[in-house]
């Protein structure tokens, strides 16, 4: 879903030394990519990209036309920062805008994080301006160690929502013995399934803070996701479908990086049936076997704090411990 032609733009940003410009489509990944490891470098936080991680997200935006809702800094010529703005409509709840903003900390304190954040807001504002909707709010994550981005975010009226946390176990050893639950199976994962199985973890996020309805275009997200490998998959069945799953993964690119040999025990959930019973924990056992099994020697995942369902303590009973935390805000419109 793209904005209307006729939507007027904000004012792009005049800093000195500094270059402002739309958004150029699929050139602009591989600079999107070191901008994005750069500021994440900078922030102590382990997150890389690449053109083709940015290139699978960009091929399925959702609510958002980066030809006019993007803006990219640039000095002597080259791509040192960006900003991009979308929207969701929370089921019975607000209209959210969210953003994104990334500078290269190498040219930090010129204001262009601020410059960029501003037009972000000035262009939400635009977009606002045409809806109709009870209830609006600005959204913005930030990683909780960047003191910077923060400090501008409470100076512009942002208060916290909620929290999230990534966690790692820092080892694939000394597992405990959590069978399966009678009454469920692990099967190998085919193509003719997937659908399937997407369908399963969106009804599982139905009652989860922030949840958004998902079109066919958030199913080719899902299916374009650059590190999916079927055979790591733990996904469990019962008779009446599928009961329960972890999507694992292992991220090549950040292991090369950072000299890890990381697996991602993530996408997590339980049908509504089986919580609380064990499969959860089962399945996330299993997963790491299975990632020990390839050569992976630690394990991670990202957690909603705040999960109704207890994730955080089920994560942090099976040994996983905080390494990053980062707070959702939001600010009426």
């Amino acid at each position: 879903m793209t904005n209307t032609e006729n939507e007027p733009m904000p004012a792009r940003p005049q800093l000195d030394g500094v270059d402002f410009r739309p958004f150029r489509g699929a050139p602009d990944y591989p600079d999107f990519a070191r901008i994005i490891n750069a500021f994440a470098k900078g922030e102590g936080s382990d997150r890389v990209e690449t053109a083709e991680s940015i290139a699978a997200g960009y091929e399925h935006l959702e609510r958002c036309d980066p030809e006019r809702d993007l803006l990219v800094a640039e000095v002597d010529g080259r791509p040192i920062g960006y900003g991009r703005v979308w929207w969701d409509q929370e089921p019975d709840g607000p209209r959210v805008y969210g953003q994104v903003c990334f500078v290269d900390p190498a040219v930090g304190g010129r204001g262009i994080g601020s410059a960029l954040f501003a037009w972000n807001e000035a262009r939400l504002r635009e977009i606002a301006a045409g809806h109709d909707a009870p209830d609006k709010l600005f959204q913005v994550h930030i990683n909780d160690r960047n003191t910077s981005g923060t400090k501008l975010i409470r100076g512009a009226g942002f208060e916290p929502s909620t929290y999230a946390a990534e966690m790692v176990r820092p080892s694939v050893d000394n597992l405990p013995d959590h069978p399966l639950p009678d009454g469920v199976e692990i099967r190998a994962v085919s193509e003719d399934q997937l659908r399937t199985i997407w369908e399963a973890d969106v009804e599982a996020f139905r009652d989860h803070w922030g949840y958004v309805e998902p079109t066919e275009a958030s199913y080719a997200h899902f299916l374009a996701f650059p590190h999916n490998d079927l055979t790591l998959w733990k996904i469990a069945w019962d008779d009446e479908g599928v009961a329960g799953q972890v999507r694992s993964f292992i991220d090549s690119a950040q292991n090369a990086e950072h000299g890890l040999r990381r697996g991602w025990t993530e996408f997590i959930s339980t049908a509504r049936r089986w919580r609380r019973r064990g499969l959860a924990k089962a399945l996330i056992v299993e997963s790491i076997r299975e990632l020990a099994a390839r050569g992976m020697t630690d394990v991670a995942l990202g957690v909603h704090t705040e999960n109704p369902n207890g994730a955080f303590d089920l994560y942090a009973g099976l040994g996983y411990e905080v390494v990053g935390t980062w707070t959702t805000y939001r600010k009426p419109l």
